[in-house]
């Protein structure tokens, strides 16, 4: 429990890419925010490959205001991964991730604060409703919270993002998983500690589009399916045994029928309707194994998870990796 926030310090940590148009707005609201707590804080920005002049507008903000360090990524390594370095660079008793397009709003900080205060480890925040998005991406969004909610051993609140306080001993327990398939929504869940949520209306996106398509929302989701549960390469095990009972019970048939009626000529399009469903089955199969199997090579090969090209604000001795 924290009673004194005099001798406290904050870090929130901010992924950047291409926001060059919400930085004025999110400084703004975000530093009036944190100057009310009178607690001393750090705000660090992860410019994960920005092809705009966010880099550029994130070095004039440090110079103006040294409690914002940056930290330049070499080229776009994703949002998870920067979320990773801010979160390891990070020195605060308390770190908070948030989002740099105003959807998280900055001025839940005091009640997340508040409820840190109270003795949880990990506060999140947790969509009460999500405005500005598709009726498509809503229901998308909340069938993927279902699904890997039955499919995986660890509780993953629904409809919650990054946006969350976390203890210290927290980001320490974090820090020290390696994988590089990071599914951060899981990993919060995953080290577990005292965790509490507090409900927001999530507002629209204040200035500039969205950098996540369709196609990589699938591919999110199947990081998470895949870093949380093996529930899909079992299925194929199960799969398999019932079209073996069918085939057994369809074989027998056969036989019966023969010995009583006689022998006749199967039909062609019956062969070619079960060839056709077994190769299916069989190349949905082997795609699923493939999934797994590229997620092994990515971390047998142990690449680091990103490299920094330069940081404004840190010590010179400060290496991440």
């Amino acid at each position: 429990m924290v009673s004194n926030l005099d001798s406290v310090v904050l870090s929130v940590v901010i992924p950047c890419y291409n926001e060059e148009p919400n930085l004025d707005d999110l400084f703004t609201r975000l530093i009036t925010v944190l100057d009310q707590l009178h607690l001393t804080y750090e705000i660090i920005c992860v410019d994960d490959g920005s092809r705009d002049h966010t880099l550029k507008r994130l070095i004039e903000y440090h110079h103006s205001n040294p409690m914002i360090k940056v930290v330049n990524f070499s080229r776009n390594f994703g949002k998870e991964i920067a979320l990773t370095a801010g979160i390891e660079y990070a020195k605060g008793d308390a770190v908070i991730p948030i989002d740099a397009d105003l959807q998280d709003p900055p001025e839940l900080i005091q009640d997340l604060i508040l409820k840190w205060q109270d003795g949880y480890d990990v506060v999140y925040c947790k969509r009460r409703s999500r405005q500005g998005e598709t009726w498509l991406k809503q229901k998308t969004a909340g069938a993927f919270y279902r699904i890997i909610s039955k499919m995986t051993p660890v509780p993953i609140p629904r409809d919650t993002g990054d946006f969350r306080l976390m203890d210290r001993r927290v980001v320490e327990a974090l820090k020290l998983l390696p994988e590089r398939h990071r599914f951060m929504k899981g990993l919060f869940s995953w080290v577990g500690f005292k965790q509490i949520a507090i409900e927001y209306d999530r507002p629209p996106r204040s200035k500039g589009e969205t950098k996540w398509n369709y196609w990589q929302l699938w591919n999110f989701a199947l990081d998470g399916i895949t870093s949380f549960s093996s529930l899909p390469l079992k299925v194929w095990s199960y799969i398999g045994l019932l079209i073996s009972l069918l085939a057994f019970i369809y074989a027998t048939f056969l036989i019966l029928r023969t010995l009583i009626l006689g022998i006749d000529v199967p039909g062609y399009a019956s062969i070619m309707v079960v060839t056709l469903f077994l190769g299916g089955v069989q190349l949905v199969s082997l795609g699923v194994i493939g999934e797994y199997l590229s997620r092994v090579h990515d971390e047998v090969k142990r690449r680091p998870l990103y490299i920094v090209r330069d940081c404004y604000g840190f010590e010179k001795d400060t290496h991440k990796n």
